[in-house]
């Protein structure tokens, strides 16, 4: 698939889960007909019957007529178990996998896959945090191999991280990217390095939350009033992370921890650590920061306005400056940035923006006065930062 996309494009999705149902359905919608394969029993059956609820919904809505749903329905077909061969996959264009995070699963499918694809079929992998280089490494034709990171729900979130690797053809990563954008989605390029944009530069966003619980500055329904009711935040950082799940919060910032050589600025939390290893996980696990079973109350948040400022503004410095390093870093660009964080996590404005609107000179003094108390790497404020005040320079430049 190496020219502009269209209808005819036969789309194929190893892992039925809910990302992998999700993107076959975003597909499907569009008009492709799509192969579902995975490697348990009944996966895609449940898929499709998921698929169904939700697009009964839309019905009831007005947001589809029953035709369009059967229609979409019947767009996407079972590619059988991958485990007995990928020959459900020979007829497609571009291939997406959505299955386990692990690298050394995600490179034998590949490989498998390239067995049966024509030469010209795009593998993509839907991995938020592992390199697409690594994963091309795998295959014969790597030139092919590209991260497509979409958002849970797939359905729902409009932003997709198109990844283009070293060896990444530079027409694929355009016809992708062209490609998610017919599908109604917003692409954003971003190189190959760990947590790409939005999973790298939001980390601050749980890691200082978790630093300030952990120093007794303020208990977590306190940090996410601050972080809603002053900070504009949909979520609180504590809410996020029990709908998230804490162990998939702490596995990415794990995964990215490591992959910066232990940065310290992405260094993960002992307090969340702890509640991954008790089994309490959040919302699915019934307990995580707080207690979801029946009939339990939530503590209440102290309502200090001062207090509440003073921890967005410790957490806002850290997330602008991230924001700023992955520009100065050429992560993505500064439009790209914008638009993965406004579009991605919600946040409730574009963090360079955010950072002119508040004054780069004060995030800076607010990073250096951190540096200085506490003696940690982890505030060290970005070059491009400095930079930017020394010559008077907007950050959103």
């Amino acid at each position: 698939m190496t020219s502009a996309p269209s209808h005819t494009l036969v789309v194929g999705v190893v892992g039925a889960g809910a990302m992998g149902s999700g993107i076959a359905q975003v597909a499907a919608a569009a008009g492709h007909l799509v192969m579902l394969g995975d490697n348990q029993a009944g996966a895609v059956a449940r898929a499709r019957a998921g698929m169904a609820k939700a697009l009964a919904r839309d019905v009831e809505k007005g947001r589809m007529t029953p035709a369009d749903t059967e229609a979409l329905l019947a767009r996407i077909s079972d590619a059988g178990n991958p485990g007995g061969g990928f020959d459900g996959f020979a007829r497609c264009g571009i291939v997406i996998e959505a299955v386990l995070e692990e690298l050394a699963v995600k490179r034998e499918l590949f490989t498998s896959l390239e067995r049966v694809v024509a030469a010209d079929c795009v593998l993509a992998t839907n991995t938020s945090s592992l390199s697409i280089a690594a994963i091309g490494g795998s295959c014969t034709h790597a030139k092919r191999v590209i991260g497509v990171h979409f958002f849970n729900p797939a359905t729902i979130m409009p932003l997709v991280e198109v990844v283009p690797a070293i060896t990444t053809a530079p027409s694929v990563t355009d016809a992708v990217r062209a490609l998610v954008a017919s599908w109604k989605k917003t692409p954003v390029v971003t190189s190959d390095t760990p947590g790409f944009i939005v999973n790298r530069i939001a980390r601050p966003f749980y890691g200082e939350s978790l630093r300030i619980l952990e120093e007794g500055i303020a208990d977590a329904p306190t940090i996410d009033w601050a972080m809603r009711e002053i900070g504009g935040f949909r979520m609180g950082p504590f809410e996020l992370m029990d709908f998230i799940g804490n162990d998939v919060n702490h596995a990415v910032t794990s995964s990215v921890f490591e992959a910066f050589y232990h940065d310290p600025r992405y260094r993960p939390s002992l307090t969340q650590r702890r509640l991954v290893e008790a089994g309490l996980y959040g919302r699915k696990r019934g307990r995580g920061f707080y207690d979801y079973s029946d009939g339990a109350v939530r503590p209440a948040a102290i309502e200090d306005r001062v207090a509440g400022q003073a921890i967005v503004d410790r957490v806002l410095a850290m997330l602008v400056n991230e924001a700023v390093d992955a520009v100065h870093l050429r992560v993505a660009s500064p439009a790209d940035i914008e638009t993965a964080m406004s579009k991605g996590v919600n946040y409730p404005r574009g963090l360079l923006q955010w950072g002119d609107d508040v004054g780069a000179a004060e995030i800076l003094r607010r990073l250096e006065e951190l540096q200085a108390e506490y003696g940690d790497d982890r505030y060290r404020p970005s070059v491009l930062l400095r930079r930017r005040v020394r010559d008077r320079l907007p950050l959103l430049a």
